[in-house]
């Protein structure tokens, strides 16, 4: 589905329609991944605006590094191009997006081990939109409490929207395991909030 003339304008308009609680939109989502199935470059673009941010954030909590999780970002994206027509729409593009990010970093942190580089402790997730610079330093000193474990949940449930049954399959972990761990989470995280 190649966007031309007003009709295709329309239809990507229609795609925009963002969430309004600023977590990706699943059907836009869908619609783009198809789309670019047919070779529409703006669906990509689409697709990343929508679930780039989510990516990129579980990236990071994985490899603790900004720049490796830049690569892995832009390799998630070009392999969503790829195999955009290999995708089976049951309405959780996010998912499918971020099990294509697993894999890459799952890959990346392989390859470290392999050559032997550690990663930076000290990587920094995005940054929630309307911050103050005091608050993003707050916000970082109390996500470095959790363990790895515990801000990939967080992250994939409160930054890529994912619900906690899918977080499981992703991380192949029991349901009640990802619930309590998001629970403990959520705890430290307001202790550590409480304290600052």
């Amino acid at each position: 589905m190649r966007v031309n003339g007003m009709k295709g304008q329309n239809e990507m308009l229609g795609m925009k329609a963002a969430a309004s609680d600023g977590k990706p939109n699943s059907k836009a989502m869908d619609r783009a991944i198809r789309a670019a199935a047919e070779g529409d470059r703006d669906a990509l673009r689409l697709l990343y605006l929508e679930g780039g941010r989510a990516v990129y954030a579980y990236a990071l909590s994985m490899l603790k590094s900004p720049q490796d999780a830049e690569d892995v970002l832009h390799d998630c994206f070009l392999r969503a191009w790829e195999h955009a027509a290999d995708y089976q729409s049951q309405g959780k593009p996010m998912a499918w997006l971020l099990t294509i990010t697993r894999n890459l970093c799952l890959s990346r942190l392989r390859e470290r081990k392999r050559i032997g580089i550690l990663p930076d402790d000290h990587a920094e997730l995005p940054a929630p939109q309307g911050l103050s610079p005091e608050e993003r330093l707050a916000l970082d000193a109390t996500l470095s409490a959790l363990s790895a474990r515990d801000r990939q949940i967080v992250v994939l449930h409160a930054v890529a929207g994912l619900k906690h049954r899918e977080i499981a399959a992703m991380l192949d972990m029991p349901l009640g395991t990802v619930l309590s761990q998001y629970r403990r989470a959520l705890k430290k995280l307001q202790t550590a909030l409480e304290q600052e």
